[in-house]
């Protein structure tokens, strides 16, 4: 009785697979880096307001400033490209990321506002505001939310 099965057989199975595997691979990772990070200029103006300075090439946003107004920040300012997860940024704190498809979505507590970058629109304290080219988002003491944003829950089962 003869087998079905061969080295050889088994050998081109092997390679077939692994090109499938390998062509698949690359073309979701060209997917997921294609659209390109979200650009973040952190600046502190000498009066001691923040500014976030917004651009994503890929979806057209360019100069969205969002500034808070009545916050004392020191003079730092750094220009961040969200690619990664776990970046420091020079004030204020991220409490979401999600790169996996970049840009993604970034969330900060911008100061106890809470601001999230998304692809579809910019969440200003849980108000959504359409993304325009050069527009300016200002925010006030005034209008912080009650409860300072937080990161979400981790449900562990």
């Amino acid at each position: 009785m003869k087998s079905g099965l061969t080295v050889k057989k088994v050998a081109l199975l092997f390679a077939a697979v692994l090109a499938v595997y390998l062509a698949l691979f690359f073309w979701i990772e060209k997917s997921r880096l294609t659209k390109g990070p979200w650009q973040v200029d952190f600046q502190a103006a000498a009066g001691g307001d923040a500014t976030l300075v917004v651009t994503q090439p890929y979806l057209s946003i360019t100069n969205a400033r969002v500034i808070v107004h009545g916050e004392s920040v020191t003079n730092t300012s750094a220009q961040m490209t969200f690619d990664r997860v776990k970046q420091p940024v020079p004030f204020g704190s991220v409490i979401f990321e999600d790169l996996t498809f970049l840009p993604g979505v970034v969330t900060f507590n911008l100061l106890g506002h809470e601001v999230e970058l998304m692809p579809r629109a910019l969440v200003v304290n849980k108000k959504l505001v359409p993304w325009q080219p050069g527009m300016t988002v200002e925010l006030w003491p005034t209008n912080k939310p009650a409860e300072p944003p937080h990161a979400p829950k981790i449900r562990r089962s």
